[in-house]
């Protein structure tokens, strides 16, 4: 494994739920004046070099007020890097939660999470191989943090 000082972030991860995953496609698109590099149903990717940032849209339609953070990310270049930053983390006294070889955002991914006081939940994470097609029964919001869906098992404090 890595020491914590070696830990190269790649790039700020966003993850945004929209009421409409192609109205926003067509905002983002101008906005950043860059083609999303992965759509599916409910789902789109920029993968942005300048600013550097892995932003991801996912379609909530009975989203209520005015557009929700999703969950926040550290992309990394490899799972020793996940692997110290979560060491890093608990040291501090950050209770972590892991989800290995899981399957997010149309990619295999390993990552670990905590969450701040307020319920906002960052990861940090690496892909282990990106762009899988889209399967039967895939939710439409995919990568939705357990802060949105349940109690969850991460905490900023122990």
């Amino acid at each position: 494994m890595t020491s914590n000082s070696e830990v190269q972030a790649l790039k700020v991860h966003v993850s945004i739920n929209v009421r409409n995953v192609e109205a926003s496609i067509d905002f983002y698109r101008r906005m950043l004046g860059v083609e999303p590099s992965k759509v599916r149903t409910g789902y789109a990717k920029f993968d942005v070099q300048n600013p550097p940032v892995n932003l991801a849209l996912n379609e909530v339609p009975g989203l209520a007020g005015s557009g929700a953070l999703s969950h926040l990310g550290i992309q990394v270049g490899s799972t020793d890097d996940v692997l110290a930053t979560r060491l890093r983390w608990e040291r501090v006294g950050l209770l972590t939660r892991d989800e290995m070889q899981t399957s997010c955002c149309y990619a295999k991914q390993d990552k670990t999470w905590v969450r701040d006081p307020d319920g906002n939940e960052w990861e940090v994470f690496v892909v282990l191989e990106d762009n899988l097609p889209e399967a039967a029964g895939t939710p439409a919001a995919c990568c939705v943090s357990k802060a949105a869906t349940s109690d969850g098992a991460a905490a900023a404090t122990a």
